[in-house]
């Protein structure tokens, strides 16, 4: 006799919020119900495993069943099933959760571990109400003489049968909505469709789903040859999902090529990748991560559009394709998935609760990866080298967004160009072929290795045989900045403050000289209000007639044009010092223009200023100005 029960809540309040609410995406309806079944296959296989009144047994599987004259997709599984009692207070409770209930009673911890249930909140099985209009469920348990069935159109009732079935387990059946405008429920009576969805949520649920499929062979003439466009198809039962993922197969399981292929299948790329980490730990958190470098850059990897994360799973179900809380942004680059049974998800399943096990999974992950960074440099230098020029620039900005916390982390893994190496170099390899009267790390800002053995800077630097690093992104020496230094070494912009380069004799002299030529200096500083903050005698030129530098801890001339790049409302701009080289002939021209009182002195002064800013890289700050000025300076000297 049927049986026609209200739910035991605010049925209809709370069934609209499962199907409108809770979840986002439609198709999760699938993974759900398949969960539930495995729970249910999991529940009988424990129990068996201490109840000598159930059955042995190893015929598990999951079973999907389309009908589309009716318009129904079926599930079904030789699991657990339920009682009378049981369908009331799971099914007919809202939020009523018999997997936990499940595994509150198991009192062996042992037991627990291996069950691997999924289902914790007890409202998967609602989410068939968002592609169908009755859901039909028919189940028997071994617990129980008689089989019974649960209908619902999931409005505020549903009616229980007593009915004939043969043997246990359950089957759900999904009367599909009518489609609609852009809803089209019939999409998931598709068997392509079905396969796709398995295989993205449920690919790695331990036991087969096995769905009947139409299987297509080309058509055979009388010799055998296969005739053009015209095919056989019969109906077969495959078996949709892997089982057993691979990153759950022990580690010496597991070689290279399948890790590659793994890749190459789950992430879409025709290109084996750069480097592959089977990652497996067990303790306060357990799980498993496959992790991956592409060998390619992804077109958009530096674009708002690029999702940054791990595809996650718990527990083998398929839960997010892009975590983004487990690779921090100076690893965006890095592919992979992670699966764990001790993670905390929401409600529904789709994302996850803020936790402590996160954050643990996130933290090892990337200590994993370091290690695999570190591997590859010691291990093929060249390797290394390719992975810098694709993703290097990661790696620092990790420093620079950490505020140096990153620093020890990651200070050996960058690379830079130097003037006097023909490979790129560390840090480290830098201080150690650094000259016995070296104090600090040099480094300058330009476009080019090139470019920086032309600045006038590098004049003395050169002939004492100090290697300079070369800074070509904009961020370098934002990160340098925030390192502060290396093996207790400071790093020193050659553009930038004193080079400490002068023995004690030659800083006498300077010194001495500097106050002799003092009322030069000061005319020309004059001269250039406003363009210069001071005008002194260099003691880095030797060849050169003039540079420009920046003042001491200030901002840099390197800094200053990268923050000219950015969208920053205030533009940072670096001290103007202008460096004279008292030894170069064009320094006793303009003296003797200074000795001689002559009205070109202003002229002069602005000339050398502007041939600084060009060299500098500056753009003029009156081009029409300075080619008038040359002009007539050259008359002058023509005519005479």
């Amino acid at each position: 006799m049927a049986e026609t029960k209200k739910f035991k809540t605010e049925s209809k309040r709370l069934l609209d919020l499962m199907v409108n609410s809770i979840y986002t995406n439609r198709e999760i309806f699938l993974r759900e119900l398949i969960s539930n079944a495995s729970d249910a296959i999991d529940k009988y296989h424990l129990l068996s495993l201490t109840d000598e009144k159930l059955e042995k047994r190893s015929d598990y599987e999951i079973h999907l069943y389309v009908d589309k004259k009716k318009r129904t997709l079926t599930i079904t599984d030789n699991g657990i099933g339920m009682t009378h009692d049981e369908l009331v207070d799971h099914l007919g409770t809202i939020a009523s959760s018999g997997s936990r209930d499940f595994l509150d009673k198991i009192s062996d911890e042992n037991l627990k571990k291996d069950a691997n249930i999924i289902g914790q909140f007890g409202v998967g099985f609602y989410s068939a109400f968002m592609v169908a209009k009755k859901v039909l469920v028919e189940t028997k348990s071994p617990f129980s003489d008689k089989a019974y069935s649960f209908a619902s159109d999931g409005t505020e009732s549903y009616t229980l049968n007593e009915i004939q079935k043969d043997g246990v387990g359950t089957s759900i059946t999904l009367f599909l909505r009518d489609n609609k405008d852009e809803d089209k429920y019939d999409e998931f009576l598709s068997e392509y469709t079905l396969e796709e969805l398995v295989k993205k949520y449920s690919d790695y649920i331990r036991y087969p789903i096995k769905m009947e499929v139409t299987e297509s062979t080309p058509k055979l003439d009388k010799d055998g040859k296969e005739i053009e466009n015209e095919f056989d198809e019969k109906k077969v039962i495959k078996t949709l999902n892997s089982m057993i993922p691979l990153w759950r197969k022990g580690k010496k399981e597991v070689s290279e090529e399948e890790l590659k292929e793994f890749y190459k299948s789950k992430f879409n790329d025709y290109d084996d990748p750069m480097r592959s980490a089977y990652v497996s730990v067990e303790g306060l958190v357990t799980y498993n991560a496959l992790l991956f470098i592409p060998s390619h850059a992804p077109y958009n990897l530096y674009s708002e559009s690029y999702e940054r994360g791990l595809k996650l799973y718990a527990k083998g179900v398929f839960i997010m394709d892009a975590c983004k809380d487990l690779v921090p942004t100076y690893l965006r680059f890095m592919k992979g998935l992670v699966d764990s049974d001790d993670l905390s998800l929401n409600i529904s399943r789709e994302m996850l609760q803020q936790d402590k096990q996160l954050k643990k999974i996130a933290d090892s992950l990337e200590k994993k990866m370091v290690g695999e960074l570190e591997k590859m440099k010691n291990g093929d230098a060249d390797k290394y080298a390719e992975f810098f020029k694709l993703y290097g620039v990661n790696l620092k900005y990790g420093i620079y967004e950490s505020f140096g916390s990153r620093k020890d982390t990651l200070k050996d893994l960058i690379l830079f160009t130097s003037v006097n190496q023909e490979k790129p170099i560390t840090l480290k390899q830098y201080v150690e072929a650094m000259a016995k009267d070296q104090k600090v790390i040099y480094y300058a800002s330009a476009k080019s290795k090139d470019a920086v053995k032309a600045m006038p800077q590098m004049d003395k630097l050169k002939k004492a045989g100090f290697d300079v690093l070369v800074l070509t992104e904009d961020i370098d020496e934002f990160m340098l900045s925030m390192m502060g230094d290396y093996d207790s070494k400071l790093f020193k912009n050659i553009n930038q403050g004193d080079l400490e380069i002068l023995s004690k004799e030659e800083e006498e002299k300077y010194n001495l000289l500097k106050d002799e030529k003092k009322p030069f200096l000061d005319k020309i500083k004059e001269l250039l209000t406003g363009k210069v903050s001071d005008v002194v005698l260099s003691k880095r030129l030797s060849d050169s007639a003039v540079c420009l530098v920046s003042g001491e801890g200030n901002v840099s001339f390197g800094m200053e044009k990268a923050i000219a790049n950015t969208q920053a409302e205030e533009k940072a701009k670096a001290d103007r010092i202008l460096e004279l080289n008292p030894n170069h002939a064009l320094f006793q021209a303009i003296e003797k223009a200074y000795d001689t009182n002559s009205a070109n002195l202003g002229e002069y002064a602005n000339l050398i200023y502007s041939q600084a800013l060009l060299i500098e890289g500056f753009p003029l700050e009156n081009p029409v100005e300075f080619a008038n000025s040359m002009n007539k300076l050259l008359i002058e000297n023509a005519s005479k």
